[in-house]
């Protein structure tokens, strides 16, 4: 990482009403002097208070480049702990751009992806997943992978994983003491009281796994696949769950060859919804291809909608169906509700042990239900504000079972009645992989990767 005065754009690169150029090290505010004029004289940034917004023009050798407003933020209260300017200047790309090269000229460096996020984190700002929390409120796709974000960005997270963490380290620090001075320090009893700690420890991190699921699919979506016969209303019910007509309908059977894939806001709920071929024995190869990509995407899916057509009987197509998604999260719509009806929903439950609406997507009749299935399915009825409180990163959750199985480990050396150092081996291995979720004990390389995934100017 470059350790002098670092700027980037922090706006999106597209013409807009304003666009912001960031600036952030020691020598922030000595470019800014030489950069920036307000009312035809030299700016100083000694002479103004932190947090202050100063109105002028960025020159560049006396030419006006930008009517701009500067914003001064001294260190250490700032995003980065260092002297820091913003720049606040008329959007479109050349202006912002222009912008930046009177910052580089003046001695900037560009900065890296994600820099000033990581810059936050060597400075002591932020810890390393509440780091890794900005980039997930930046892609938050609804309310409630945003609020997640927000209360690991706060912390809320990272507070128990480091009380956790430092629960293990006085039990290392004791048996090393006790190993190390035997004569004052008794070991005796300690085995049992000891694991009474790390069941605790073990029920913690095993509650913080199972919300990695959770997690998983308020921050990317619900992966939703809607499967069934052909012309049973499958794109009819992407059309309306999108308020578009995205996908073609007509009365003739298997006129969705493809898969259409589409992303939709249910309730604060994001569904990654792929509306499929129909599914049907057919001599068409067309068709054939689209029917096998559509039993493809069953096996990858969170949740499946299968539609049927409550008009007509079931028959061998439904019954491979209902064979194919029996383990699967699933809920039946039964569909043209305001037809005569020949399949009975009390049969089907004979059949079949998924939750089941009758709808009739065409009058729009039934679709209010499929919400609340949802969130029985997958979230026990309602998104709770402790919903936030939830693993949403796969890096974190690769550490917190790494932590996990090496405190099952002390568990089966307490068992086994093994020497006390054995506990301290384990015992540091859990350590260590808390650690790597905040930050404590992470090694460069590892820091590197994350930040590079950030965006420019963040």
């Amino acid at each position: 990482m470059k350790t002098g005065t670092i700027a980037a754009i922090s706006t999106a690169l597209s013409p807009s009403g304003i666009g912001i150029v960031r600036m952030s090290g020691e020598e922030s505010f000595s470019i800014i002097e030489k950069v920036f004029e307000r009312n035809n004289k030299q700016f100083i940034v000694e002479n103004v208070d932190s947090h202050t917004v100063h109105h002028g023009m960025i020159v560049d050798n006396h030419e006006i480049i930008d009517e701009v407003l500067v914003v001064i933020l001294k260190q250490p209260n700032t995003f980065t702990k260092e002297d820091t300017v913003e720049i606040n200047c008329h959007g479109g790309v050349y202006v912002v751009k222009r912008v930046l090269e009177c910052l580089l000229k003046a001695g900037a460096q560009m900065a890296e992806p994600g820099e000033f996020t990581k810059r936050a984190f060597l400075n002591g700002r932020l810890d390393l997943m509440q780091a890794e929390s900005v980039i997930d409120l930046i892609h938050s796709s609804n309310e409630f992978a945003r609020k997640s974000s927000i209360a690991q960005l706060n912390g809320v997270v990272s507070k128990h994983i480091k009380q956790m963490r430092q629960e293990v380290l006085h039990e290392i620090a004791f048996i090393e003491s006790a190993l190390d001075d035997p004569e004052h320090i008794s070991l005796e009893g300690y085995p049992e009281e000891l694991r009474k700690k790390v069941k605790m420890i073990l029920i913690n991190l095993a509650e913080m796994i199972k919300s990695s699921d959770n997690g998983r699919i308020l921050k990317e979506g619900i992966q939703t696949v809607i499967i069934g016969k052909p012309n049973v209303g499958k794109s009819s019910l992407l059309n309306i769950l999108m308020g578009q007509d995205r996908a073609i309908v007509t009365e003739i059977a298997g006129t969705t060859r493809d898969v259409l894939e589409a992303q939709i806001n249910l309730g604060g709920i994001t569904l990654n919804i792929v509306d499929t071929a129909g599914i049907r024995e057919t001599n068409d190869v067309i068709e054939q291809i689209g029917v096998k990509k559509s039993k493809e995407y069953l096996a990858s899916a969170d949740l499946i909608i299968y539609i049927i057509d409550g008009s007509i009987s079931l028959d061998e197509n439904d019954h491979e169906i209902i064979s194919m998604i029996r383990d699967k999260k699933v809920i039946v719509l039964v569909n043209k509700s305001d037809l005569s009806q020949a399949v009975q929903i009390g049969s089907l439950y004979e059949i079949m042990d998924f939750p089941i609406i009758s709808v009739s997507v065409k009058e729009m009749e039934g679709l209010n239900e499929l919400e609340g299935k949802i969130k029985d399915l997958f979230f026990n009825g309602e998104l709770t504000s402790n919903m936030e409180e939830v693993i949403t990163n796969m890096r974190q959750k690769e550490s917190l079972v790494h932590a996990y199985d090496s405190l099952l480990q002390v568990e089966i050396s307490i068992e086994n009645q093994m020497p006390e150092d054995f506990f301290s081996i384990d015992l540091r291995s859990a350590c260590d992989c808390l650690g790597e979720i905040t930050g404590e004990s992470v090694g460069e390389d590892l820091v590197n990767e994350i930040f590079s995934k950030f965006c420019m100017g963040k």
